[in-house]
């Protein structure tokens, strides 16, 4: 393994003058969506190999896909003309040979039963039973993948030469776009404004010490029954992000826009009768959403992959692995430093075959504050890193208990 860690001679992306832009997908963008059913079925196979037969077996669930239906909302309510459909996609054990003897996987059961759960879980207004159809094409894995598969208390074999990469620590500007989403998305915020649906994706872009917030968020139209409904119910999520911003970004001026699509005059409003825009032709795919930092950070240098994390198998996928992985290094690194490592990028390399713990190369990457010892940061970053790449076992039980996050 190639293990290096570099001094960054960049200015901090605080202290940068080229603009930043920052993006998260909301839990009921459907992206997101597809995000969630494909690592939910992924635990939910791995929970039933391992109750059934001590241990995970082959599987990446990774191409989940939900496709958009035809809607007519109104104000006050509305009709679902055809129904969305969630539909996963991948490959997965369904047969195990034991003492002679072939068990089958109960595949579709573990979909159809996991999705719908997911849905129930996401949103307070799309009924899973009546308002979706929920299908299946998982079928068994290559043999050359399989056989690399270990799911053996053993150092597991690289599935892929692949990548991942992370970051620590956010920049005020990705705070207040994760945080945003996170508000608007629990349940004390959707108690108080029924109407914003769980749709929602937040934008953000800074320029010196001005941010502006644009928020899209799908509106629920047996919560708004007129427009004057909808209007207050618009401003309610402005004045929410606008709250959290003076008490999270203080240093910052933050402007905040919400549904800047709407044109009031012409009756033309984000408005959907289950709270996603997948109700009306809205399409959503594992991997164009969130990374593994729960962003997309297209700017100033953070490291983006297009890995996605969701559904891949926790046993051996790097391009799962490390790119939750990366991310606790990071963050890791920033703690343990104490202020002296502004910020810290980390890049993990797999090859195909060998041990996950002993990357092809890991390149670790430290802007240091002003006179901190960088010979101590560079033992610490090395330290922490490996300890972590040997620790594939509690990041394994994070990913199956849904600790780790994916997108």
């Amino acid at each position: 393994m190639v293990l290096k860690v570099t001094k960054s001679t960049a200015p901090p992306i605080e202290k940068s003058e080229s603009p930043e832009m920052v993006e998260r997908k909301g839990k009921g963008h459907p992206d997101s969506v597809a995000d969630e059913c494909a690592e939910a079925i992924s635990r939910a196979l791995s929970k039933y190999y391992l109750e059934n037969f001590g241990q995970v077996y082959h599987h990446n669930v990774d191409k989940f896909a939900v496709i958009g239906g035809i809607a007519k909302p109104k104000f006050g309510g509305g009709d679902i003309i055809e129904l969305q459909k969630l539909l996963a996609i991948g490959r997965a054990t369904d047969q195990v040979m034991i003492d002679g003897k072939i068990s089958f996987i109960p595949i579709g059961t573990i979909v159809v039963t996991t999705v719908r759960d997911v849905i129930k879980k996401t949103f307070k207004n799309l009924n899973p039973d009546t308002q979706c159809i929920i299908d299946h094409v998982l079928r068994p894995g290559s043999l050359d993948l399989v056989g690399v598969f270990n799911a053996a208390e053993t150092v597991p074999l690289a599935n892929d030469t692949s990548f991942g990469v992370g970051f620590a620590p956010y920049s005020d500007a990705e705070k207040i776009t994760l945080e945003a989403e996170l508000l608007l998305n629990n349940d004390k915020f959707k108690k108080k404004c029924p109407a914003s649906g769980e749709d929602i994706k937040v934008m953000t872009h800074r320029v010196g010490k001005e941010i502006n917030v644009t928020v899209c968020n799908a509106m629920v139209s047996k919560y708004c029954p007129d427009k004057s409904a909808y209007v207050n119910a618009r401003n309610e999520v402005k004045s929410a992000v606008e709250e959290l911003a003076a008490k999270l970004i203080p240093n910052k001026t933050v402007k905040v826009s919400v549904n800047t699509g709407d044109i009031d005059e012409n009756n033309v409003f984000f408005l959907t009768i289950t709270g996603t825009s997948a109700e009306n032709g809205d399409d959503g795919v594992v991997g164009r959403g969130n990374r593994a930092s729960g962003l997309i950070t297209p700017t100033n240098g953070r490291p983006q992959t297009l890995e996605a994390a969701a559904g891949k198998n926790p046993i051996n996928h790097v391009g799962k692995i490390y790119s939750i992985m990366s991310n606790e290094i990071a963050n890791k690194i920033v703690d343990a430093a104490k202020g002296d490592a502004i910020e810290v990028y980390v890049r993990l390399l797999s090859q195909i075959g060998h041990p996950i713990n002993d990357p092809w190369l890991g390149d670790i990457e430290i802007k240091p504050a002003p006179n901190a010892d960088f010979k101590k940061l560079e033992k610490l970053a090395k330290e922490t890193a490996q300890a972590t790449l040997d620790d594939w076992m509690g990041i394994r039980k994070k990913i199956m208990e849904g600790k780790a996050r994916i997108w």
